[in-house]
């Protein structure tokens, strides 16, 4: 530090009383700086207090957004508080869905592949979370390749499932897949399940209005999506009883598809099929056997929720 003019030695007077006085100066200074040492009591005193964890509630997940359901309504699951969704959180979700889709259907399916893989790279970083959720490591594995899985598939769907059709005269006739849309999805139990049936809908343009019974995985699933470029409303997961939300779905006119994947009453299945019927929507059917997550899942997933348009062009001479 830089001495002042008073650091400095009187003229006539003595550089030895001087140098000292200036020595006590810089001593005091130092002093004052010094960080006073935190007693080895105080912080044994706060490793002990007795600090309550803060819980955490599993909330909805609508457009991009952690609200609690509007219900007010929670219900435990393990002990986690978990809200439990009404009719009018799924009529928010489909808001936001419908809201999310021109936009995200606009998007190029490259721009959607870089997306999901994007998912996948923060999937793996919370692996251990998921784990310690009661996720086999290996079953967290799976769903992170299934997400890199479609992600290659986003440019590449158009040209398998899409074509020029041979016809009669000077016209070009082409085939080319679109999104339903809005897609309504009862998710399986499984963690694998849930990333199966929410990866194929959204790859190829659609949005997704979720029901879960497995919180805790898919809500940390939410919170992952939120963080990977998904943007809000795409993905809108709702947890809580299927049989109670699922009719709503079923019957809402602004939903173009319902995937029927996680339902396992037979009577219900049946009541959301009437119910779906009444607005024309298309409904995904599980195999009457069961499905085989851990399988190659194949172009099904993605084709069942496409739409064909078909267009004729004149050629140029």
């Amino acid at each position: 530090m830089p001495e002042s003019s008073s650091d400095r030695p009187r003229k006539g007077g003595s550089d030895k009383s001087a140098g000292k006085a200036v020595a006590v100066r810089k001593a005091a200074l130092a002093k004052t700086v010094t960080a006073t040492p935190v007693p080895a009591a105080a912080v044994a005193t706060r490793a002990t207090s007795g600090r309550l964890t803060v819980r955490k509630t599993y909330k909805l997940y609508i457009g991009g957004a952690f609200p609690r359901s509007e219900s007010g309504r929670t219900y435990l699951v393990d002990g986690d508080n978990v809200a439990l969704a009404s009719r009018k959180d799924a009529r928010d979700a489909v808001i936001a869905a419908r809201k999310a889709q021109p936009k995200w259907a606009g998007a190029t399916a490259y721009n959607r592949g870089q997306v999901l893989y994007r998912v996948a790279e923060m999937l793996e970083a919370r692996r251990a979370e998921f784990v310690a959720l009661g996720v086999p490591a290996a079953e967290v594995d799976a769903a992170v390749d299934r997400w890199v899985w479609y992600a290659g598939w986003s440019d590449k769907i158009a040209q398998v499932h899409g074509g020029a059709n041979p016809v009669a005269g000077p016209f070009f006739n082409i085939s080319a897949p679109e999104p339903t849309g809005v897609v309504g999805v009862v998710a399986p139990a499984s963690f694998l399940g849930l990333v199966s049936v929410i990866a194929p809908a959204i790859v190829t343009g659609n949005t997704v209005v979720v029901l879960t019974a497995t919180p805790q995985a898919a809500v940390t699933l939410a919170e992952v999506l939120a963080t990977s470029d998904v943007p809000g409303g795409v993905v809108n997961i709702l947890t809580g009883n299927a049989a109670e939300t699922a009719p709503w779905l079923a019957s809402h006119d602004d939903v173009n598809a319902l995937d029927l994947t996680g339902v396992t009453d037979p009577a219900l299945a049946a009541d959301l099929e009437r119910s779906a019927a009444g607005s024309l929507k298309r409904v995904v059917r599980p195999p009457a056997d069961g499905t085989d997550f851990t399988a190659d899942p194949g172009l099904g997933p993605m084709t069942a929720l496409l739409e064909i348009k078909t267009v004729w062009h004149p050629k140029g001479f």
